[in-house]
């Protein structure tokens, strides 16, 4: 991910956020090894403005040093992050918000556009997926002042505009730098009708989409996802609901096998229930840390709700 210069979201609304620190990530255990991830350390952010709440998408910048996020009800919301060498949080500090703007200035809020679920940067832009539009908006990059309009929205095939508007686009990772997915979105849908039913996947390039699938089981939803400084693909799901109450899980993809027609299951990397310190997991980033290794961040969405938390998680991904 590339360096900034620049300053994000100077036009922004400041917010202060307090942290409260998540040592260990099973809830009453100490150990920090789950399989090829190592825990590094987590927050609990609690924020003066609900604005900020109900974040679902992200990016690590400058070396995991910085953010940008995306809330489901149009922000963008920037901030620093205090932390170790090795990449785990210690703070979080100079947060700003400012709302998603359409190509006419106004905001994305008031055209009924704003369910803004997923980032991804790629060298021609910045993107955001609307999930209730099925709609994919092209950004300009850095976003210096936060008020900067979109460029427009990408054309995207029916199948894509037809999917259901609450479990359409949820997941959006730009393509690795080189091979055949280079310069091309790869996004994922959040759901499907069953477990016997596969989540679609799509290549989205300039002037043509593909599909792939994805095998779901167990009642999780994709929920994110980024690519690896390998060429693979993470995906994040998810499980909020009366049977199974809350779980994640991270897949692993290898990124060679992402083509037009392929059915993946990918290697689990991880799962978690609510004996593990998480919530509605909704956003997913990858950095390098400044020692080259794999840095996942993971961060819940609390809807805004009293009742839920925004937890900020971060694991090195060791092979």
């Amino acid at each position: 991910m590339p360096s900034l210069a620049q300053e994000l979201l100077s036009r922004g609304e400041p917010v202060t956020v307090r942290t409260k620190p998540i040592g260990f990530f099973r809830i009453g255990h100490d150990e920090g090894q789950f399989g090829k991830l190592t825990f590094l350390g987590g927050l609990e952010l609690l924020a003066s403005d609900r604005n900020i709440g109900g974040l679902s998408g992200l990016l690590s910048l400058d070396g995991g040093s910085r953010f940008l996020a995306v809330t489901d009800n149009g922000n963008w919301v920037a901030g620093s992050v205090g932390q170790s060498d090795e990449g785990a949080p210690l703070d979080i500090t100079e947060v700003r918000y400012a709302p998603l703007r359409g190509s006419d200035g106004k905001t994305l809020k008031a055209r009924w556009g704003h369910d803004t679920e997923a980032l991804a940067l790629t060298p021609s832009g910045l993107y955001v997926t609307a999930e209730t539009r099925n709609a994919i908006y092209r950004f300009p990059w850095p976003l210096e002042t936060g008020m900067e309009p979109m460029i427009g929205a990408l054309s995207l095939p029916e199948e894509i505009r037809a999917l259901p508007r609450n479990t359409g686009l949820e997941s959006l990772a730009g393509g690795p730098e080189e091979g055949a997915l280079a310069g091309k979105l790869v996004a994922v849908s959040e759901s499907s009708p069953s477990d016997a039913h596969d989540l679609a996947g799509y290549i989205i390039g300039e002037n043509r989409s593909e599909r792939f699938s994805i095998r779901r089981t167990d009642r999780f939803d994709a929920t994110d996802a980024a690519f690896l400084p390998d060429g693979d693909l993470v995906l994040m799901e998810r499980r909020f609901n009366l049977r199974d109450l809350i779980g994640l899980r991270l897949r692993r993809f290898s990124g060679g096998l992402i083509a037009p027609g392929a059915v993946l299951d990918g290697e689990l990397l991880l799962e978690a229930d609510f004996g593990y310190q998480i919530d509605n997991m909704e956003a997913l980033a990858v950095h390098r840390n400044a020692g080259g290794e794999t840095i996942l961040t993971l961060v819940s969405d609390d809807n805004r709700s009293l009742l839920q938390r925004t937890v900020f998680l971060r694991f090195r991904l060791d092979r």
